[in-house]
């Protein structure tokens, strides 16, 4: 395994691949802040060439996370299908990138292979290309979540539903609910981030939002995303739900910061399978993005990207219904401005999908952040471009209980109008129903009108 490359009469060599990856990640506040970013563009683009010419054989045998230290090791590697890792092993990582991106290959080659991968590999090739790369290798690739029906088909683009409240005023979400469905949004979930992690509260607010949803016969999904352990005992005690929430990462450890492992996230998915309202399959909602190892000084001297890799491929075990990157969410130490956001969601949503997961995206950024609402839409188009299949739709794209910007209702019906999708095909035909929406998939003249749910 050859680590080290000469280029403009410089050599550059690199200890070892959890140094060469780092190297070779598009630049990072987050990885320079921990000393383990390129110190220079050519340095960077040495590390790129030398883990062009590795074997995705070198990365599966060299996890940034030992087997035996980590669960979310142990949890992708054994999840690998033998026989098709068998048949591309010998590939390096450039001619891997050059198969994805040949208009030869289908989204459903990509897929097959994507059950022989590990973390490390899909970083790796996600390394080597450019923003277009990302968007045109994403496009190939379509990854549906059932859970009472099924979103990311082909020619859709569906949304959560976000009415968020600072005092967890029903009154307040339920105004919120209603003139986001008045926009067509909410076909991919109703959920809420309440701000009162507790079962008495989370119950409250699970069972609010399923009337609702029962009264006005609307063909969604809800969630109520408390710490999962407390959905769980909600759930326990009788609260109606569609599908359970969890945030989740790149190391054991982080995920231990989070109150989580494995087998509680394993006990969670029987539960809701067992007590839930919607039939699935697909029943978890996962959360992530990159540098929450980073910030929670878990990260084991990995980059974020090849960490947020990790998330997606211990993610995967779960057959989740829908996982959401908010890799804007957490500040400047780990995604400096706009410029690193913008690749840090092109480069989350290639590797989700690549790793088989229904990937929906939340381009979004804190006040504290160098960026703007410019960089988020133009962000917010390029994913759409790439396939996502979902994104957040927020009051104004300000959310007042969080305190952070995110799509807004008018940006949700924006993006279909202008790549011409329409929402799920259940919640189409209900808005249509509803008088909201047109058999073409425009809104019409109600559209924004939530006073509509207040008249039976």
């Amino acid at each position: 395994m050859k680590l080290k490359t000469k280029l403009f009469g410089n050599v550059y060599k690199f200890k070892d691949i959890k140094e060469l990856l780092a190297k070779a990640n598009e630049e990072k506040s987050g990885d320079m802040l921990l000393g383990i970013g390129a110190a220079t563009i050519s340095e960077r683009v040495a590390a790129k060439v030398v883990l062009s010419e590795l074997t995705l054989e070198d990365l599966r045998k060299n996890p940034v996370v030992p087997y035996e230290e980590d669960e979310v090791t142990r949890v992708i590697e054994d999840m690998v299908n033998e026989k098709i890792y068998q048949q591309i092993k010998n590939w390096t990582v450039g001619y891997f990138r050059e198969k994805i991106l040949s208009y030869e290959t289908t989204g459903n080659e990509i897929l097959r292979i994507s059950k022989g991968l590990t973390a490390e590999m899909v970083a790796a090739v996600a390394k080597l290309m450019t923003n277009m790369d990302l968007v045109y290798g994403a496009s190939k690739i379509r990854v549906t979540g059932k859970a009472n029906y099924e979103i990311g088909k082909a020619g859709t683009l569906s949304f959560r539903l976000q009415p968020n409240h600072p005092t967890d005023s029903i009154e307040g979400i339920i105004a919120s609910m209603m003139e986001g469905l008045s926009y067509g949004c909410g076909d991919a979930i109703i959920g809420i981030n309440p701000v009162e992690d507790t079962i008495e509260n989370t119950k409250r607010i699970m069972e609010a939002i399923n009337e609702f949803m029962v009264e006005w016969r609307i063909p969604t999904q809800t969630c109520v995303l408390s710490h999962i352990s407390t959905q769980m005992e909600a759930i326990k005690r009788g609260a109606p739900v569609s599908v359970l929430f969890q945030s989740v990462a790149g190391t054991e450890a982080a995920n231990k910061a989070f109150g989580i492992n494995k087998d509680l996230i394993q006990e969670a998915f029987e539960l809701i399978k067992k007590h839930g309202t919607a039939p699935g399959p697909n029943l978890m909602y996962f959360e992530t993005g990159q540098g929450s190892e980073m910030s929670l000084n878990t990260d084991h001297g990995a980059d974020e990207m090849t960490l947020e890799a990790r998330t997606y491929g211990f993610a995967r075990k779960f057959m989740p219904f829908m996982v959401n990157n908010v890799s804007g969410f957490i500040g400047p130490e780990t995604l400096y401005d706009g410029k690193q956001i913008l690749r840090a969601n092109l480069e989350d949503h290639f590797m989700g999908k690549l790793m088989g997961l229904p990937m929906g995206m939340a381009p979004c950024y804190t006040n504290h952040v160098n960026t703007d609402q410019n960089d988020q839409e133009t962000a917010t188009m390029l994913l759409a471009m790439a396939g996502a299949n979902y994104y957040m739709g927020v009051p104004v794209g300000d959310d007042v209980m969080l305190s952070y910007q995110d799509t807004s209702y008018h940006d949700d019906a924006t993006l279909r109008e202008l790549l011409n999708l329409k929402p799920a095909e259940e919640f189409f035909h209900w808005l249509i129903d509803m008088g909201i929406m047109k058999e073409n998939g425009k809104l019409t003249g109600r559209a924004g009108d939530a006073s509509i749910f207040l008249k039976k």
